[in-house]
């Protein structure tokens, strides 16, 4: 008896992730040591995010969203793995190389105002002190300042101290000191956390301009899905890891009203793992093992027999 072996696509060897990316994060792992008690915030989580995009990262409490925003801030150094922004390779960095990052090309946003803003000064102040560390000549400071202030919608609050702003302007506020040096990404942390419905939609608002009319990339962790779901990729979290990502794109419809579609993908990492969504695991009763089956076109994956150990 003759046996015909399976016949399969013939390997081919994976590009380098994120070749002409400006971020790429490639089986990133944080482990924190306390004591005795090891624990892992990241476990091997891949990203990659091009020029010129503004992505929203979401996960529940706990899923590793905020060290990957502290990693790529510069703020953070990660244990093992691969992390790129733009030339910078956030492993190897010296304190030097770490100030220069932190100064030129990355511009970071917490939640809390009052992180982000001195209470003594006013805005103007604020925004020109970064340049002033940087040191930008005064009157490019003085230029830069007020065309940030009025690009953010927020120029009336030039000599106002932060007690005297609204929540909303104060995290406007924020944006512009986030990007008085020019750089190239813009990372923010829960923007619209502490803002009403009202003033979250404005906040969204400014990042869009920031990312469209100056070109910054942009990367929100958020729980707030107002952003969420108004970027054109979103990018979930789970266990230290990129789980799935949803692409939005723009559809006309047959009656020609044009609408965003929203298509959500698993992500694969280069050992050809994939984190199938809860839903899919319940609906399918997916537990600790799976069948593979490589039909003509697609994979599929099914429960195993209930009759096997």
């Amino acid at each position: 008896m003759t046996i015909t072996p399976l016949s399969l696509p013939q390997p081919r060897r994976a590009p380098e992730l994120g070749r002409e990316a400006l971020i790429v994060c490639e089986s990133l792992v944080r482990i924190y040591q306390t004591g005795s008690i090891e624990v892992q915030a990241l476990q091997g989580l891949d990203l990659v995010v091009e020029s010129g995009e503004m992505v929203a990262v979401v996960g529940a409490s706990g899923s590793g969203k905020s060290t990957l925003l502290s990693i790529l801030a510069g703020i953070d150094a990660p244990t093992a793995g691969r992390a790129r922004v733009d030339r910078w390779d956030l492993l190897a960095m010296s304190r030097a190389d770490r100030v220069r990052y932190r100064r030129h090309t990355v511009g970071f946003v917490r939640q809390q105002s009052t992180s982000n803003l001195v209470p003594y000064l006013t805005a103007r102040q604020m925004v020109d002190l970064p340049m002033t560390a940087a040191r930008t000549p005064a009157r490019t400071r003085r230029a830069r300042s007020a065309e940030l202030l009025k690009a953010l919608g927020v120029a009336e609050c030039a000599d106002r101290r932060p007690a005297q702003m609204s929540g909303g302007q104060q995290m406007r506020v924020a944006v512009a000191v986030a990007l008085a040096n020019e750089p190239r990404v813009l990372l923010a942390d829960e923007p619209t956390g502490e803002l009403d419905t009202a003033t979250s939609a404005e906040v969204l608002g400014a990042l869009r301009d920031v990312n469209r009319q100056l070109g910054v990339t942009v990367v929100v962790v958020t729980h707030d899905p107002e952003i969420s779901g108004k970027v054109e990729r979103t990018v979930a979290i789970r266990d230290g890891r990129t789980s799935s990502e949803v692409l939005r794109r723009a559809a006309t419809a047959a009656d020609g009203d044009v609408g965003m579609v929203a298509e959500e993908y698993a992500v694969m990492d280069r050992a050809g793992r994939v984190q199938v969504p809860r839903e899919y695991r319940e609906a399918l009763a997916l537990t600790r093992r799976v069948r593979l089956v490589l039909a003509p076109a697609p994979v599929a994956i099914r429960p195993a027999p209930a009759d096997r150990p």
